[in-house]
């Protein structure tokens, strides 16, 4: 087994959202996106796979293909279809949000929490 903290040595950068790998392979990518209150992501879309999202930490305004802005905080679970369109704006606090992505074979493999740092393994 390996364990990952998800809301240590959290990096928020002012240029941007921050989107940091934590596992990627041939069959998925998980990323731990971090925004600043006030940042956004665009409208954009994952073509091959659906897009699940685990809020950990603050709030933000999530829009689906339908436009619909909704607002979603800590311990929300979302799931966007493959192919359809999304964005997310951070509001008054930090946001982290963990998305998970399914079947990307022509990725090459990373190593796991490459730039998390190490996991912390256990038997």
């Amino acid at each position: 087994m390996k364990k990952f903290p998800l809301l240590e040595k959290l990096e928020f950068r002012d240029d941007g959202p921050y989107a940091q790998p934590l596992w990627v392979d041939e069959h998925s990518r998980i990323l731990r996106f971090m925004l600043k209150p006030g940042q956004s992501i665009d409208e954009h879309r994952s073509p091959r796979s659906p897009f699940y999202v685990v809020v950990l930490q603050g709030h933000g305004i999530f829009t689906g293909s339908d436009g619909v802005e909704q607002k979603v905080s800590t311990n929300t679970f979302l799931r966007f279809e493959p192919g359809e369109n999304h964005s997310v704006r951070a509001l008054d606090k930090e946001l982290v949000f963990i998305g998970f992505l399914e079947g990307f074979a022509d990725t090459p493999p990373t190593q796991p929490g490459g730039l998390l740092g190490r996991s912390e393994e256990e038997g």
